[in-house]
C-alpha cells in the first residue's frame, strides 16, 4: 500500500520506495548478490516516467499553442470579412475550412495527450503496486511446470478408437 500511496502523491515515489526495499534486502543479507541489475531497472523506470511525462507535457503545450493560434486566426477572419491576419503567420491558408480542420486536429491531439498523461500516471501507480507485490512472491525450487506430448483417447463408441495428439501440463507446487 505504501508504494501505491506514494506513487499517487508524486509519480515515481513508489518506484523509489521499491528501490529502498531492494537496498534493505541487500544490506540485511536476505538476498544473494548486490542486485545491481534490479536497482538500475528501478531507477530506469523512474527516468522513463519523467521522460514520458516531459514529452507529453511538451506535446500538450505545442498542440495547445497551435490550437489557439488557428482559433485566433478563425476569429480574426470572421470579424474582418475573411481577410487573413498579417501578424499571425497563417496567410498561406486562404480557405477557412482548412483552418477549421487544422484547429480541430490540434484540439483532438491536445485531448489525446491529456488522456495519455492520465494513462501514464495510472501506469506509474500500477507498476509501483505490482513491483511491491512481486517482492513477496516466492519462487523457489519446489515451484515448477513441465509440458510434454501425450495422446488422448477421445472416443471408444462402436469399437472405434480415435487417438488425438495433445500437450500435457504438469504443475508442481
Amino acid at each position: 500500500k505504501k508504494a501505491v500511496y506514494r506513487s499517487l502523491i508524486f509519480p515515481g515515489l513508489g518506484q523509489l520506495y521499491n528501490y529502498g526495499l531492494v537496498v534493505d534486502d541487500v544490506q540485511a543479507g536476505r538476498t544473494e548478490g548486490k542486485r545491481i541489475g534490479q536497482k538500475i531497472y528501478l531507477i530506469g523506470k523512474i527516468g522513463a516516467i519523467y521522460a514520458g511525462g516531459t514529452m507529453l507535457v511538451m506535446s500538450y503545450i505545442d498542440n495547445n499553442n497551435n490550437y489557439r493560434r488557428f482559433l485566433r486566426e478563425l476569429q480574426y477572419r470572421q470579424l474582418n470579412g475573411g481577410k487573413p491576419d498579417p501578424d499571425n503567420g497563417l496567410t498561406q491558408y486562404p480557405d477557412v475550412n482548412a483552418l477549421t480542420v487544422a484547429k480541430n486536429i490540434y484540439k483532438r491531439n491536445r485531448e489525446v495527450v491529456i488522456i495519455s498523461l492520465v494513462g501514464l500516471y495510472g501506469l506509474n501507480v500500477l507498476d509501483a503496486y505490482v513491483t511491491a507485490r512481486l517482492k513477496y512472491f516466492n519462487v523457489d525450487e519446489t515451484l515448477s511446470f513441465k509440458i510434454s506430448p501425450t495422446t488422448i483417447n477421445s472416443n471408444t463408441m462402436y469399437g472405434f478408437q480415435n487417438i488425438t495428439p495433445a500437450l500435457k501440463l504438469t504443475l508442481r507446487l
